[in-house]
């Protein structure tokens, strides 16, 4: 139990964890209106978990090896997620969550899921997003915080960041100008979802009560 009032959050990561540390960083400034309670990674060896060690932020990896099979696995995540919240939490954010979710974990969390995906969907889906970016000649590439449903980075989009692809750019260069705008997005649609101002009804997006018929855009600056 915690005596912070704001609205809890959990976070799932499979590595590094810098768009944990961008969550970490807005919920510490105030700038995001929800507290951090657990986060939970598939690796036991995620930098990312040492990083909520550090923040004073539960930690916990939980092995999907450990079980069974994968609705085993994704039951007694979910059973993890809501204990470190006392509850269903207001948002579930996947930062970096390398395992695709298709059980108990989607259904008991349904419209509380979130993904930062490192490109400009509807396109490139999956992995290799930047160099497939560049070798298709893309003027413009970015990132997308999406609902997580079941077919793989096709959730209904919230919010983009975009950028200019330069001439000179490298799968490596353009990489690291993306995820400076992800750090951006992510904390803004967490707090949306966290507050109630953003919704998922009927499959369509709704924010302050108004259907999003295109994702919010945040350009390079």
């Amino acid at each position: 139990m915690t005596d912070d009032a704001r609205p809890a959050i959990v976070v799932l990561i499979s590595g590094t964890g810098t768009n944990l540390k961008a969550l970490i960083d807005s919920a510490a400034s105030g700038e995001l209106p929800a507290r951090i309670a657990a986060v939970f990674s598939d690796r036991g060896d995620a930098p990312g978990l040492r990083r909520a060690r550090e923040a004073g932020i539960e930690a916990h990896h939980v092995e999907p090896q450990s079980f069974a099979d994968r609705d085993a696995y994704e039951s007694a995540l979910a059973d993890a997620i809501e204990a470190a919240a006392d509850g269903p939490p207001a948002a579930v954010v996947l930062a970096g969550f390398m395992r695709i979710l298709r059980g108990e974990v989607l259904r008991r969390f349904a419209g509380r899921l979130l993904n930062i995906h490192p490109s400009l969907l509807p396109k490139y889906r999956g992995l290799d997003t930047h160099a497939r970016a560049l070798a298709a000649g893309e003027e413009g590439h970015g990132a997308t915080v999406h609902f997580v449903t079941e077919e793989l980075d096709a959730g209904p989009r919230i919010i983009q960041f975009r950028v200019a692809v330069r001439p000179d750019d490298t799968a490596q260069t353009l990489a690291a100008r993306v995820l400076r705008g992800e750090h951006r997005i992510l904390p803004q649609a967490v707090g949306w979802l966290a507050t109630g101002r953003l919704r998922l009804e009927g499959g369509e997006v709704m924010l302050d009560g108004r259907r999003l018929d295109a994702p919010v855009v945040v350009e390079d600056r």
